[in-house]
């Protein structure tokens, strides 16, 4: 269709200001104005999500600096006596390394043995076809659909018959049982998704199978392997139930059970109950340090096959 000078329009009706109007090219807003609007949109809202999420941790830390238990109650007036004594007397006066101690023991020992045991499973699921290795997965799905009241008493009546109920070993042993089965569909996922001519050129190479997972699977599952770790340590170090259940010393209870020591049947220390969350998240924080370059390249990888 063709557009119409002045001059023609004049020739054929009475120029006007309307009708110069619509003979006008209309401007087009370009690429890099829609471009630019996004990444503001996008930009607005990641800033709005990021300050929700670090909302709840900057109002713990805010919390655990009033010097009274029940400053909860009325905040504001925690800005004009800030102080850091709750964290020197969770520090002094209480079990805090040793929970500390407990806590990276379990956590870590479960983290070493629940990924090795699902990154194995995970990797023979994968690459051998044995009789049942479609069931096996499916019942290492089925034990995640158990709550964890259910699965108290008969844990608790096998680490009796092993004799190691109030262990190190016997809490790794049953974290391990929870998070094993997750783990193994995780990296399961992940390694499908390495080329199979990898396994095929390590036995040319005179490689064993396991000198082939070992070798070569291994190190190019580690964003797998990363994001493995992280879901077994966590699991570890913040559980409840199994802890409190399973740990009958004192000095051998982990961060979570150690912060019900804070709050009784008539008072609740919710001051220092703030200080000592602030402190635990250091660990954790520390440990996701570690693991976070391959954090996100494995969650997203693990889920393209399988």
């Amino acid at each position: 269709m063709s557009t119409s000078t002045p001059s023609e329009i004049k020739a054929d009706r009475p120029v006007t200001p309307q009708v110069l109007e619509a003979s006008r090219p209309r401007k087009v807003r370009g690429r890099e104005q829609r471009g630019r609007a996004a990444a503001l949109a996008s930009h607005g809202i990641l800033i709005a999500a990021s300050l929700i999420a670090l909302f709840p941790i900057a109002w713990l830390v805010y919390l655990s600096l009033g010097p009274d238990k029940d400053d909860y109650l009325h905040p504001g007036g925690i800005w004009d006596k800030m102080t850091l004594d709750n964290y020197s007397f969770v520090l002094q006066h209480t079990n805090f390394f040793d929970w500390l101690k407990s806590s990276l023991i379990v956590s870590l020992g479960t983290t070493v043995i629940g990924v090795f045991a699902a990154a194995t499973t995970g990797y023979a699921v994968s690459r051998m076809r044995f009789p049942g290795y479609k069931k096996l997965m499916w019942v290492l799905l089925v034990t995640q659909m158990f709550p964890i009241a259910v699965l108290i008493v008969p844990m608790y009546q096998i680490l009796v018959d092993l004799q190691l109920v109030d262990s190190y070993l016997g809490l790794v042993l049953v974290y391990c049982a929870t998070a094993v089965p997750y783990s193994a569909w995780l990296l399961k996922g992940y390694f499908d998704t390495i080329p199979f001519e990898i396994d095929e050129a390590g036995r040319v190479d005179g490689l064993t199978p396991f000198g082939t997972f070992f070798r070569l699977i291994l190190p190019l599952a580690k964003p797998g392997l990363a994001v493995a770790a992280f879901y077994n340590f966590i699991t570890a170090f913040g559980e409840v139930a199994f802890a409190s259940t399973f740990m009958l010393s004192d000095d051998k209870y982990t961060f979570a059970v150690g912060l019900q020591s804070f709050v009784s049947e008539h008072d609740a220390q919710r001051n220092l109950m703030a200080a000592t969350a602030v402190l635990i998240a250091i660990p954790v924080s520390a440990f996701f340090y570690l693991v976070q370059k391959n954090l996100v390249a494995g969650l997203t990888a693990g889920g393209t096959k399988g």
